[in-house]
């Protein structure tokens, strides 16, 4: 880490951060490979600073030799979509189906990538099967008897291969900052969550064990954030078995070009409450949503690409930040064309590649931002 960093500058306020305010973004890269076959991979780009780079990856992609040939040449890791979540394993009370995510485990030990499991919890009854949401436990000792046979199934079958798990997803509602409040933790309350890192504990005992969310530098997750902090608080005083947090890194309300230097002086008191911590840091589901841009793609590509240098300049200055992952290398492939729908149809351009499989110029962004980073001790 250099001596005087991107951090520093944002926290002596105006005059030193100026040119780092709203719209006075680092140099716009212009540079997308012509031949993306003779650039270095981005998970070279990563590995040299200590950094692994992967992307998420779903079964049906599996059909897919380009989105394949991407994933070998770019990554290092990959994670599972959706196929690693309890309504894709268990989407009733006598199912149990492995067969997608097995597949593409297969997928990652056939081609020399690494693996990283999302989520042995998601706890949210919006993504949980609704036959888990109906139950009623009548007592804690019972739900934790129910969780735990859930996520010691999956974290077991895995063991070791996934190096680091999304232990507890998105706990945390996203308006008022509460713990949420589901089937499972209405009798265990947060114990729920430490519950599940211990059983992630003894069935994955070398991964890193995460919590993740999707908490923001927006201003509308300010409740969010506090909220998160709340509870990583609690876990630590409790000496629950935590490695870090993973920072979804989803910017889905406000546009790239509004990431203003006090949202990002924001953004950093928050990510150095949890370094304080002791937590390491993971960027887990990077990408951009445009929904609010004017449709031109020359526009839209300029702006995505500056904020993608600045975020990651900003996150690569903590040593704490072990991986970076994006949700999807292609852009009509990634979860944000059907959340916040553009009003004009225009295809949105939220990731490393187009429609067409060709490398685009938030690429050059992330490859410049890696080669600037310091490195770092890998996991």
């Amino acid at each position: 880490m250099t001596d005087f960093t991107r951090r520093d500058a944002l926290k002596l306020g105006a005059g030193a951060s100026a040119a780092l305010g709203a719209g006075a973004c680092s140099a716009t890269p212009q540079r997308v490979a012509a031949d993306i076959e003779s650039a270095t991979p981005l998970h070279e780009l990563a590995g040299k600073k200590g950094v692994r780079f992967g992307s998420a990856m779903g079964a049906g992609q599996l059909d897919d030799a380009r989105y394949k040939d991407i994933m070998r040449r770019e990554c290092a890791t990959m994670v599972a979509e959706n196929e690693h979540k309890w309504y894709t394993i268990y989407p009733d009370p006598r199912t149990v189906n492995f067969d997608p995510a097995d597949r593409l485990v297969t997928f990652a030990k056939d081609n020399g990538l690494t693996m990283r499991g999302h989520t042995l919890l998601w706890h949210r009854e919006k993504w949980s099967p609704q036959w888990v949401n109906d139950l009623e436990f009548e007592s804690a000792s019972e739900t934790a008897e129910f969780v735990e046979q859930k996520v010691a199934r999956i974290a077991q079958r895995y063991d070791p291969f996934i190096y680091a798990w999304d232990v507890v997803n998105e706990a945390v509602d996203e308006e008022t900052g509460a713990f949420r409040q589901t089937s499972l933790s209405a009798r265990m309350g947060e114990q729920l969550i430490d519950h599940c890192f211990a059983v992630a504990k003894e069935n994955a005992p070398n991964a890193r064990l995460v919590y993740n969310d999707f908490m923001s530098w927006e201003s509308t997750s300010a409740a969010h954030r506090a909220g998160v902090l709340r509870l990583l608080e609690g876990l630590k005083k409790r000496n629950v078995p935590i490695d870090g947090v993973g920072l979804q890194s989803h910017s889905n309300y406000e546009m790239p070009d509004e990431f203003t230097r006090q949202k990002q002086k924001n953004w950093i008191a928050f990510c150095d409450e949890i370094t304080g911590m002791g937590l390491e840091l993971y960027i887990t589901e990077f990408d951009v949503n445009d929904t609010d841009l004017r449709p031109d793609i020359a526009y839209r590509d300029r702006l995505i690409a500056d904020y993608t240098r600045d975020y990651f300049d900003l996150m690569l200055d903590y040593p704490q930040l072990k991986e970076v992952l994006i949700w999807g290398m292609v852009d009509d492939q990634n979860w944000l064309q059907d959340f916040l729908p553009r009003t004009d149809g225009v295809l949105k351009r939220p990731t490393v590649y187009d429609e067409n499989y060709k490398a685009k110029s938030m690429r050059t962004a992330i490859a410049d931002s890696l080669r600037g980073a310091a490195y770092r001790e890998p996991i």
